[in-house]
């Protein structure tokens, strides 16, 4: 196994930061041959104020146990006087990043994935209705539209969504551009037929973030005939990650929410190529 850090403002001029922790298995032969894995990339939450370490490694792990080469993206938040399009950019390049070296990470980059959680739902979800627009914003040309996504718990509509995800991603917009913005940033009311495919699931308890946000945006997939998966749990708390008690003190910890995690490559595994 390799594990290494790419430093994405060394790679991409145009940002001003992003790190992407990358966990790969080596070529498990004793013979060379031809041999590659579908890319998850892990997008933790945090409000955009700050990067979930519970939404970060313990997902990447899961993941790469079953099949996958995975990369988490540890973005620029808040606190740094960062607003959007700066983490749209980072993920945005996050994906091509792993595109452009497919072969070097044993890679089909045709089956590259992102996985995100509550802000960094949003952020995701901002990539998938997005991603045809992303190469204007950067000056540059990105191969940045994932294969399909995971939504976890996402922050979907500021209507009823986290409003403090929103106030940090648009700090330091005029009210008359955070309307304009929120056209787009309700990803609901943004969804093309240009839009990824979506795995999507919420708890109908969640006192943060409430499962409609979830809801509104597989309704908007079914709109432009895109496909979808929708799990909202009868109960359990907001920030569950995998659902694994590692993950979760007492009372959060909730074992049927675990099953996401299966379900979640079951769905992805309808774009792959080779059964994992």
């Amino acid at each position: 196994m390799r594990a290494f850090t790419v430093d994405l403002k060394e790679e991409y001029s145009f940002l001003k930061g992003g790190k992407l922790s990358c966990m790969l298995m080596d070529m498990p032969w004793d013979q060379p041959k031809a041999w590659k894995r579908p890319a998850l990339i892990v997008v933790p939450g945090g409000a955009y104020w700050m990067v979930s370490k519970r939404e970060g490694e313990p997902v990447a792990s899961a993941f790469f146990a079953k099949g996958f080469q995975t990369f988490i993206l540890d973005y620029l938040t808040a606190p740094k006087g960062i607003a959007y399009p700066e983490q749209l950019l980072e993920l945005a390049s996050a994906v091509d990043y792993v595109k452009k070296n497919a072969d070097a990470f044993c890679v089909n980059k045709d089956e590259v994935f992102v996985v995100g959680f509550s802000a960094g739902g949003h952020l995701t979800g901002n990539l998938c209705v997005e991603h045809t627009h992303v190469c204007d914003k950067a000056g540059v040309a990105l191969d940045c539209k994932p294969t399909a996504v995971g939504l976890c718990y996402p922050v979907i509509s500021q209507i009823h969504g986290h409003q403090g995800s929103y106030n940090n991603l648009l700090q330091g917009y005029t009210n008359e551009a955070k309307e304009e913005l929120l056209k787009t940033l309700n990803l609901n009311e943004a969804v093309s037929v240009d839009t990824p495919p979506a795995f999507l699931w919420a708890t109908a308890t969640d006192p943060s973030v409430p499962a409609d946000n979830a809801i509104r945006y597989a309704l908007a997939l079914a709109e432009k005939g895109i496909a979808y998966e929708l799990h909202v749990y009868p109960q359990g708390y907001h920030g569950l990650s995998t659902g694994a008690d590692e993950v979760n003190e007492e009372p959060y910890r909730n074992q049927r929410v675990c099953a996401w995690v299966g379900d979640c490559i079951q769905f992805f595994k309808l774009y792959i190529q080779e059964a994992l």
